[in-house]
């Protein structure tokens, strides 16, 4: 049971993770140097939580780090699980719900991602509004855990509209452009067909990747409130000119947009 497993997670973690935090952040492919900036009291592999996987994906280091980080306390996951690493939505509902027990408020979950939209490049950071997930799979399905969260939660507002305002607003003041758009999730290792990303354009999605929507359902689940963002990796139109994407490149670009990401959340963070 989801319960019994959390249960287990958090007793792992007693006694290593301190005072509660304020804000979660998990970080995407590409994007673990963002916790280079946070001011560390506790960092714990993945393996050492008791029935968390460890991450294998490229770009990922797989440890939960916390301290503070512009002014407030935060937990941050360095990297993520996914399903093609073979793991189940539960597998990686139970991360989140590890950062609500933590005492986390807010998530801010960030992802590599690919441009659906043919006006977004590589180095824009997108502002998720919305999300489809078409990975036909869920982390709720199965018993619910009242404890937890709803059987039926609410998704309709799951990237939360006020903290969207913040994060416009702020952006503006940087100076960082900031796209706005819907991400679509699906379940990877391969690279979506030119067919697949011209369906999903025509579902209205701007970019695509193989997270976040599972984190999100289960984060609005256990009533996190939530904040994401893409950083665009690679163009992903379908069209006729769609050059091939390697993972290296994806990796490359993800840190360069890291960079600018990293500036805007620092100035975010103390208004969550």
């Amino acid at each position: 049971m989801s319960g019994e497993r959390l249960t287990a997670a958090m007793d792992a973690l007693a006694g290593r993770t301190g005072a509660p935090v304020e804000v979660a952040l998990i970080l995407g492919s590409g994007l673990g140097g963002l916790a280079d900036a946070v001011e560390v009291d506790a960092t714990i592999p993945y393996g050492e939580i008791r029935g968390l996987p460890v991450a294998t994906a490229p770009g990922h280091a797989g440890q939960l780090v916390i301290g503070r980080l512009a002014g407030r306390r935060v937990a941050l996951m360095q990297g993520r699980l996914h399903l093609y690493e073979g793991l189940t939505p539960a597998d990686i509902a139970l991360s989140v719900r590890i950062l609500r027990r933590l005492g986390a408020g807010a998530l801010v979950v960030t992802n590599a991602a690919g441009a659906l939209d043919p006006g977004f490049v590589p180095g824009d950071i997108m502002l998720i509004e919305d999300h489809l997930n078409l990975t036909g799979a869920n982390p709720l399905i199965g018993r619910n855990d009242p404890s937890i969260g709803l059987r039926f939660p609410d998704m309709s507002r799951a990237y939360d509209p006020a903290y969207r305002d913040l994060a416009r607003a702020v952006a503006a003041e940087a100076g960082i452009a900031l796209r706005t758009g819907i991400y679509a999730g699906v379940t990877g290792p391969s690279l979506e067909t030119s067919a697949e990303r011209r369906c999903m354009q025509a579902s209205g999605a701007q970019a695509v990747g193989m997270s976040t929507v599972h984190e999100v359902i289960a984060a609005v689940h256990c009533g996190l409130r939530v904040l994401a963002f893409s950083a665009i990796t690679n163009e992903a139109t379908g069209g006729p000119d769609q050059g091939e994407d390697t993972i290296e490149r994806v990796l490359e670009r993800a840190e360069q947009a890291g960079k600018t990401l990293g500036v805007l959340l620092e100035r975010l963070l103390p208004a969550l």
